[in-house]
């Protein structure tokens, strides 16, 4: 029987059969989700059933290996014995089928020639996030494997940490820059992750707030109460432990030491949650590509931000392809706020010429550009626009007596968590830089730059603005 983290595996895995032809996937997962040993019976059942195929199985350590084999084994031997094919040659560390010509091995991370000058139809990377040659291994494998219907590349991992070459390959799936789909199993999926409660227990207000974001039960939050308590040892921050090894989300378990982001995955998540209908200007945060990135657009009508939009590659190669998409959004009845855009930010690193042109076409009023670098409106608080702007993103999400809605997405989520500071020696929070940012934790935070561009200075609402065209074709 599978559980239900194994079913929801499972079911994205065949999708993506359906649409491609072939699995390529990435799972991140707490501890003890059942990932491996899914993934294990699914390759022991495809190299028992199928002519000719080769399954490779690499994990990060000597003891995972013996375990994950082990476990192969046990699944062969309680195989039926009409789809139970003879062992023509067996090891430690390898099943042959030699009257099908198929077989399953499995190897330790650590030898970087591992996996090489081999033909594999079914790869499986066990917690990817601690392979020493990582990067190196992925390499050569990913050259062994035929892109070609029918193969399978699977990564699986719990969190070690940002800037990893796991991390990195979970942020271009999560943002669809890459062939691999990005597949999240929170802890509370398992059903044994629960614990009978005591006669006194008595939530807290923490508690009850997380209850109220995941639906969680008593008995779960019992469960995690006795895990964190568990995990504070020698200096250790339980509840930071916690939620790299279980998870809620993907932005927790890519948490940065330390927790110095001005934006915390708790307060994203409330975000996430609430419904908070919008009011006031009708604002559009406009981040455009450059060396590679996301052309990034958020929209903002008072409390409610909505309306991500990304562009990548050929769709944003060209400044008329950019001013296109900045004009369809500027002459767009929003069905939200039920108008065209108050006023939409630019980021004028990048878009410098796409204001310009905006101008020319007549939209001065509802365009302006934003220097990051720039002096702030407030100078006293802030060393520079950019800081500003993300602080004043923070400080209305935030805030505890003015609720706000965000979309819910994790990606959206995981740009705005990347945030660390540090402080000047006027005691001023001082953002990291962009391209710090994106070395440290493998990705640049479009979606967040965006969002922050929507705060760039007050607009006022023009509520006799003319409605334009209603576009249909518009998304949300």
């Amino acid at each position: 029987m599978l559980n239900d983290a194994q079913k929801y595996i499972h079911k994205r895995l065949e999708d993506q059969i359906i649409d491609t032809g072939k699995v390529r996937a990435i799972i991140l997962k707490g501890r003890q989700q059942g990932a491996s040993t899914y993934v294990g019976g699914r390759f022991i059942h495809k190299t028992t059933h199928n002519k000719g195929v080769r399954a490779f199985i690499l994990t990060h350590d000597g003891e995972s290996t013996n375990a994950l084999f082990e476990m192969t084994e046990r699944y062969y031997q309680n195989l039926p014995k009409f789809v139970k094919p003879s062992v023509s040659a067996a090891n430690a560390k390898e099943l042959s089928f030699g009257v099908i010509d198929s077989g399953y091995k499995i190897g330790t991370a650590g030898n970087k020639a591992v996996g090489r000058g081999q033909t594999i139809q079914y790869f499986h990377g066990s917690e990817v996030a601690f392979w020493f040659n990582a990067s190196e291994h992925t390499k050569g494998i990913m050259q062994a494997v035929p892109d070609a219907p029918g193969t399978e590349v699977i990564w699986e991992s719990t969190a070690n940490g940002v800037g990893n070459f796991f991390h990195e390959q979970w942020k271009l799936a999560e943002k669809g820059l890459s062939e691999f789909q990005a597949i999240f199993v929170p802890w509370f999926w398992q059903s044994e992750y629960k614990k009978e409660l005591p006669d006194e227990f008595k939530t807290t207000p923490d508690e009850d707030v997380l209850s109220k974001q995941y639906d969680l039960t008593n008995q779960q939050l019992f469960w995690r109460r006795m895990k964190v308590s568990e995990l504070t040892t020698d200096g250790v921050d339980g509840d930071k432990a916690f939620k790299q090894e279980y998870p809620m989300n993907a932005a927790e378990a890519f948490q940065v030491s330390g927790g110095d982001g001005l934006i915390s995955s708790d307060h994203c998540m409330k975000a996430r949650k609430e419904f908070v209908s919008g009011s006031g200007p009708y604002v559009v945060g406009v981040d455009p590509s450059r060396g590679g990135d996301r052309f990034a657009i958020v929209r903002r009508h008072g409390r409610r931000m909505f309306g991500m939009e990304s562009y990548i590659g050929e769709q944003c190669n060209s400044l008329g392809k950019n001013v296109a998409i900045c004009k369809k959004i500027l002459d767009t009845v929003c069905p939200v706020a039920k108008k065209v855009p108050d006023m939409m930010f630019i980021d004028y690193g990048a878009g410098a010429d796409i204001v310009d042109r905006l101008y020319e076409l007549g939209y001065k009023k509802q365009v302006k550009s934003v220097h990051f670098g720039s002096t702030p409106l407030n100078p006293e608080k802030y060393t520079n626009k950019r800081n500003e702007i993300w602080q004043e993103l923070a400080t209305w999400l935030v805030d505890e007596s003015l609720p706000v809605t965000i979309p819910d997405d994790d990606e959206l989520q995981a740009d705005l968590c990347a945030s660390p500071f540090s402080y000047d020696n006027k005691d001023r929070k001082v953002l990291w830089r962009k391209d710090r940012i994106k070395q440290k934790y493998g990705f640049s935070p479009d979606y967040g730059d965006a969002a922050a561009l929507t705060f760039a200075e007050p607009v006022r609402n023009d509520r006799k603005k003319k409605a334009l065209n209603y576009n249909k074709s518009y998304i949300i």
